[in-house]
């Protein structure tokens, strides 16, 4: 099993930036793929981005040239740094991991956008 814990959401204004943390209860190196989604209210969750393994990445066409994902494997940790904010990025946000052919998800931080 994966136990993830997010942190780092809050309200900023537009242009502003957060950095979103989600640490995991084992090593990530062993852990597939891991990542964040984001839900806004009355839609579904979306992708926000992924990186795997080996470092691949992959963002939502939303969040290209805006967020970038990271992982640190010392801390366990992977990161989404997120800058130029807009209000359509508030959301609540979750970290999953894919560990096994299984997910497992964070309770998720939520992060609002407005002036």
């Amino acid at each position: 099993q994966v136990q993830l814990v997010e942190s780092g959401g809050g309200l900023v204004q537009p242009g502003g930036s957060l950095r979103l943390s989600c640490a995991a209860s084992r090593t990530i190196f062993t852990i597939n793929a891991m990542g964040w989604y984001h839900q806004a209210p009355g839609k579904q969750r979306e992708l926000v981005a992924t990186i795997t393994s080996d470092g691949s990445t992959n963002y939502a066409d939303a969040v290209k040239g805006r967020f970038t994902i990271s992982r640190d494997n010392a801390e366990n940790t992977v990161y989404l740094q997120m800058n130029s904010l807009k209000p359509e990025d508030t959301a609540v946000y979750y970290c999953y991991a894919r560990y096994y052919g299984r997910v497992y998800w964070g309770q998720g931080t939520q992060v609002t956008v407005s002036s």
